[in-house]
């Protein structure tokens, strides 16, 4: 007699209309961006309630509604899919040309406005190559493959990873110059901040931090527009709404800002981080060489080219990170 089979649990497909449907929060557009049936989706969800022993969703007006059970389980279902695609990307990644899925992560300013451009090159040179892209100020984690490659604006903590150092990029304050033409060029930071029209964060203090390190105090009251994402930082001083502090290779690009207060500053280091068993991918390599080349050209544009020494990617170790820059949970918002 054969022993008794184990008890698989529900089907990986079960998960993934699950969280379709979490997410829509419709079962009509869980099927369309799913490519199924409408009675197979409805299907996958009754037979992963019945499995459960528990009501996944409810009807209302506003569509289906999570259960605190379906709540419960977002967590684990995502990170079955996050597995689910590493597995992919894996499977994927052993022929000699290039090709597969290529997952990155960066902070918010440079991943919106610098590497979409070298991405297309790459993509051009490798048309194999998809590219996900995820956009935070977090650290998304290399060593347990939550991304393939990270660009990061410190030099990572993390041992058995590697990590290249691609340079420095410079940081300014900036105006446009329609708050200029209107408000006059400002002369004095101390001043600056008894008017309160700085852009600033919200509730992330390194900014404050630094400047009170620099002997400049500052309130809530000294930030004209307080916001911790680093496009909207970016939008209010693209819009003229106060002083900011910019990347001075981006602030470059953009004619109608204006750099003030010259003699203030900073710089924030860039590396290029990946899991030593992906370095020698091809996907990943052909990756790794074209953010290598794109970000030291794009960061020459502040410093000039004595700044961008090619550097050896090594292990990463501890290192003490310059004032002006963070850890994800502590670093300047509006400096990136």
């Amino acid at each position: 007699m054969s022993p008794p089979r184990p008890d698989r649990g529900p089907d990986w497909a079960l998960w993934r209309s699950f969280l379709a449907v979490l997410r829509s929060g419709s079962l009509s557009a869980s099927a369309r961006s799913l490519g199924l049936a409408h009675p197979t989706l409805r299907r996958h969800i009754a037979t992963l309630e019945s499995a459960l022993g528990a009501t996944l969703f409810t009807r209302s007006p506003a569509g289906l509604l999570p259960t605190a059970v379906a709540l419960s389980l977002r967590p684990a279902a995502e990170a079955m899919e996050a597995a689910a695609a590493r597995l992919l990307r894996d499977a994927t990644a052993g022929g000699a040309a290039p090709a597969g899925t290529i997952r990155l992560t960066a902070s918010e300013v440079l991943g919106a406005e610098v590497l979409p451009a070298l991405l297309a090159g790459l993509r051009e040179r490798h048309p194999g190559l998809d590219v996900e892209l995820v956009l935070s100020n977090e650290t998304l984690d290399v060593l347990r493959r939550d991304a393939d490659i990270a660009v990061r604006m410190y030099r990572p903590r993390t041992e058995g990873l590697v990590a290249q150092r691609i340079g420095t990029v410079e940081l300014g304050f900036f105006a446009h110059q329609s708050w200029i033409a209107r408000h006059g060029e400002p002369r004095d930071l101390a001043a600056l901040i008894e008017a309160g029209v700085l852009i600033g964060p919200d509730r992330e203090t390194a900014l404050p931090r630094a400047l009170a390190a620099q002997g400049f105090a500052t309130t809530r009251e000294a930030f004209v527009f307080r916001s911790d994402s680093d496009l909207a930082c970016l939008g209010a001083l693209r819009a003229g709404l106060g002083v900011g502090v910019c990347q001075v290779p981006l602030a470059r690009r953009m004619p109608e800002l204006r750099r003030v207060l010259p003699g203030l500053g900073g710089s924030l280091e860039v590396w290029l981080v990946t899991h030593p068993d992906l370095r020698q991918v091809p996907r990943v390599r052909a990756a790794l060489a074209a953010l290598s080349a794109g970000l030291r050209r794009y960061l020459a544009a502040g410093f000039g080219p004595s700044s961008q020494a090619p550097t050896e990617s090594a292990p990463q170790g501890p290192s003490s990170r310059p004032s002006c820059q963070r850890h994800p949970e502590t670093e300047n918002p509006a400096a990136r």
